[in-house]
């Protein structure tokens, strides 16, 4: 798993080589600026109505109340940190939900730049075909949905590990992890479909090469701490640097092969 996670590193080195040298920006940022706006406010939305929630929950149970009462400092501690994990989990999990309703507005955009760059790794041109394009749409979104429903699922799971102490307080980086994979499971099933792989067999070869998936949404999420510029460079470069990485693993290298386009 080590060496498909370094593969999906280096490639995001070389999207940014073929971005540059086939001057793909304007399908980079188009999606980019779109999905920092929706970033944005998603999290503005998140900040206000998570307060609510909490001050809802603390209201119908009385903890914070009880808590005070007893005057357990130790307890009062544990208490605190179990809801600030428990805070950032809901963020993580809202956010994946706004990030796989992103995938599937954006499906167009990120079929076609996998499509693209595998045309100009084959030196070849890219036919327009409506009948592929609708059928790459519907793959990303079902893919999407599927993955989006698991990645709740084990998520919610995690939220009751988060309230143990000391060992629910490891769950955030379990669930970021989680969503590192199922986000990089969506840009990879790109390749999948264009390699002839239906859904199931893309499923089935994803599941054995889980370093691609997880080092691929990794460096989305990396991205993501540069304001702006990386929430619009992030998605783009994520989708090419999936379909590089799928290159890699045919080639069975631990680095990107160079191909002719970079030289």
């Amino acid at each position: 798993m080590l060496k498909e996670i370094i593969i999906s590193i280096q490639a995001y080195g070389r999207a940014h080589d073929l971005i540059k040298q086939h001057r793909l920006w304007k399908w980079i940022l188009l999606p980019g600026i779109l999905y920092a706006l929706m970033f944005m406010t998603s999290m503005y939305f998140f900040a206000h109505t998570s307060n609510n929630f909490f001050e809802w929950l603390n209201q119908k149970t009385g903890l914070n109340n009880w808590i005070k009462k007893e005057e357990v400092g130790l307890l009062g501690f544990v208490t605190t940190m179990s809801s600030l994990i428990l805070w950032v989990i809901i963020m993580q999990l809202y956010y994946s939900l706004f990030k796989f309703f992103f995938l599937i507005i954006g499906s167009p955009i990120f079929a076609y730049l996998s499509e693209k760059t595998a045309a100009i790794l084959n030196n070849e041109d890219l036919p327009f075909s409506f009948k592929l394009l609708l059928e790459d749409i519907f793959r990303g979104i079902w893919i999407a949905a599927r993955n989006s429903v698991w990645q709740t699922v084990y998520v919610i799971a995690i939220i009751f590990f988060c309230l143990l102490p000391l060992l629910g307080w490891c769950t955030p980086l379990l669930a970021l992890m989680i969503e590192c994979y199922y986000y990089g499971f969506s840009m990879v099933d790109y390749s999948m479909k264009r390699n002839h792989k239906n859904a199931a067999e893309s499923i089935f070869f994803i599941g054995r090469h889980k370093g691609l998936a997880l080092g691929n949404g990794m460096v989305f999420y990396i991205m993501h701490l540069l304001p702006f510029v990386g929430w619009v460079l992030a998605p783009a470069y994520s989708v090419i640097a999936a379909t590089l990485s799928i290159v890699a693993i045919n080639s069975d290298t631990t680095t990107i092969k160079e191909p002719e386009i970079f030289s």
